[in-house]
């Protein structure tokens, strides 16, 4: 092994591979299975592909007895009304952006950074 392919997959265990620009797509499989391999690891890697978690909209009852009768009405999910498992996709979506930018080289960093999520960010080096 080179010293360049030694530098690559040196930490692998303990942080992600770190992108080498020709090998985009051997450097992806291994994102994956080093995000997979981290706690929440499945959410993580559901965060990578699928996106970020979506707050649901929350609908509010009308009210038919006021005098200009109102309509259902909605509004965005609150932290409040989010359930343990949202919350934990929602942690898992920022640890997955983390991971992506972690495995990055400077020059790529600064292209990618500006990325609410992973999902975007990996639009942006794949191109």
């Amino acid at each position: 092994m080179s010293t360049q392919q030694d530098i690559y997959a040196a930490g692998f265990e303990n942080r992600p591979p770190m992108l080498n620009k020709e090998n985009y797509v051997p450097w992806s499989s291994r994102l994956l299975r080093y995000a997979k391999s981290r706690p929440n690891g499945k959410l993580i890697h559901n965060s990578i592909i699928n996106g970020p978690y979506v707050r649901r909209m929350i609908p509010e009852p009308g009210d038919p007895n006021r005098e200009v009768p109102m309509n259902e009405t909605f509004h965005v999910q609150t932290d409040d009304e989010l359930t343990e498992k949202e919350l934990k996709q929602i942690e898992a979506d920022d640890q997955a952006i983390q991971t992506i930018l972690f495995g990055l080289p400077k020059d790529i960093y600064a292209a990618v950074d500006s990325c609410e999520t992973a999902q975007e960010s990996g639009y942006v080096f794949s191109k």
